[in-house]
């Protein structure tokens, strides 16, 4: 069954960040319409810049001196994307003074090593309430640049903020990181950083990101392999086939690794030059897998894990823990509503084999607990949610595409 999800949420963030800082306008193509998304776009037009937005291709003309409002208010919502992206892309620009908020949920979200390493460059940044969380304040007069240590252990995003802003600079940047996650993610960034013309070098554990801006560029937004897990995982576990075109040997996103993890437990996986393919063989056996890369799946994996036929232990995730909820914790309350045994430690969940009973999910707001634990019901069904309009934070529509889903497969 040939399957299409939409937009990366994450290259629509970085590709919006990057159009801005270009000189002239970009060109995005098939980018990811959502509430994170949306959120960002908003961002931009707040802070002045031209985003004129139709259905399949949204134009951004850019400014290599910043926004073009002297003031501006921007409201974050719950994106992580943004609230991390954009007071560093603000940071950079000749003058101005700009104020980001974000909703409750990500007001507890951590800010603290991506503005602590703003600081650092001399940018004028204050936290208006609670010390290394938002609301922000950025009096912005220009950034020269220079060496700067940075903690990404808690999320590739502040890494990622850093990089992006390093052209807009007047000396460029040398970034020296003292712990990382989600190194996938990284990957993404430099590899859309050259797409828009500029080249990072990395000498050991520190980036190098020269001065000079960005070229406007059209460009074209893959799939989202993180939205993508949900199908695959849903393949494996129904005994059935999905396909999901766009995402093959050259994606951009490391969640497409998540088809090893089903691989190694026992699913047919082809993964070709422009779409993979799952295939369930009717049985899942028990894994130990580090997820430290590609921890966005972990709720996937978490969800199925009590249809193995051993015990699932996933390790390496405590990031997991600063997301949108404490994800490791609402797995595992979950699970053991729905009657399975689980164990959890600070970076690791493992789960027995069972036969989880329909339950209401507490969802917690995130949307990756409403779609994992939807997988799941395939084979559990009565399940239901608390929360299910939480999935519209990065795939508006999930339920009625599920439904769709299931209805082809005839489950």
């Amino acid at each position: 069954m040939l399957l299409a999800v939409p937009g990366s949420k994450s290259v629509t963030a970085r590709a919006l960040f990057l159009a801005a800082a270009a000189e002239g306008e970009s060109v995005l193509r098939k980018p990811l319409l959502s509430d994170d998304t949306d959120g960002f776009a908003q961002g931009l037009e707040d802070l002045g810049y031209d985003v004129r937005r139709a259905a399949d291709e949204w134009r951004i003309t850019g400014r290599s001196e910043g926004p073009s409002r002297p003031t501006a208010e921007v409201d974050c919502r719950d994106a992580g994307t943004a609230a991390r992206f954009l007071p560093a892309l603000a940071s950079a620009a000749t003058t101005g003074t700009f104020r980001f908020d974000a909703s409750p949920q990500m007001r507890r979200r951590p800010v603290a090593p991506l503005t602590d390493a703003l600081r650092a460059l001399g940018v004028d940044l204050v936290h208006d309430e609670a010390e290394g969380h938002l609301p922000v304040t950025v009096r912005a007069a220009g950034m020269k640049g220079g060496e700067v240590v940075l903690d990404a252990s808690l999320s590739s995003q502040f890494l990622t903020a850093l990089l992006m802003t390093g052209p807009l600079t007047a000396e460029g940047l040398r970034i020296k990181v003292t712990g990382i996650v989600s190194v996938p993610y990284v990957e993404i960034t430099l590899a859309m950083m050259r797409d828009f013309g500029v080249e990072v070098t990395r000498e050991g554990d520190t980036f190098v990101v020269p001065p000079g801006g960005y070229r406007a560029t059209d460009y074209a937004i893959e799939p989202d392999a993180s939205a993508a897990s949900y199908v695959f995982a849903a393949a494996a576990l129904a005994g059935r086939t999905a396909t999901v075109p766009g995402l093959g040997e050259g994606a951009l996103q490391g969640d497409l690794r998540f088809v090893e993890v089903l691989r190694a437990m026992g699913a047919d996986v082809e993964i070709g030059p422009d779409a993979t393919t799952v295939t369930g063989t009717g049985r899942l056996a028990g894994v130990t897998v580090n997820m430290r890369d590609i921890s966005d799946t972990m709720p996937t994996l978490a969800a199925i894990a009590p249809f193995a036929d051993g015990p699932v232990r996933i390790e390496d995730v405590y990031n997991t823990r600063v997301k949108e909820c404490d994800r490791l914790d609402a797995c595992a309350e979950n699970l053991r509503a729905q009657g399975i045994a689980v164990e959890t430690g600070r970076d690791w969940i493992e789960i027995r084999p069972g036969t989880p009973a329909p339950v209401e999910i507490a969802c917690r707001g995130d949307h990756r607990m409403a779609m994992s634990f939807a997988v799941a019901a395939l084979r559990t069904p009565g399940t239901t949610f608390d929360d299910p309009e939480c999935v519209k934070k990065t795939f508006p529509g999930f339920h009625d595409f599920f439904a769709g889903v299931r209805e082809g497969w005839g489950v």
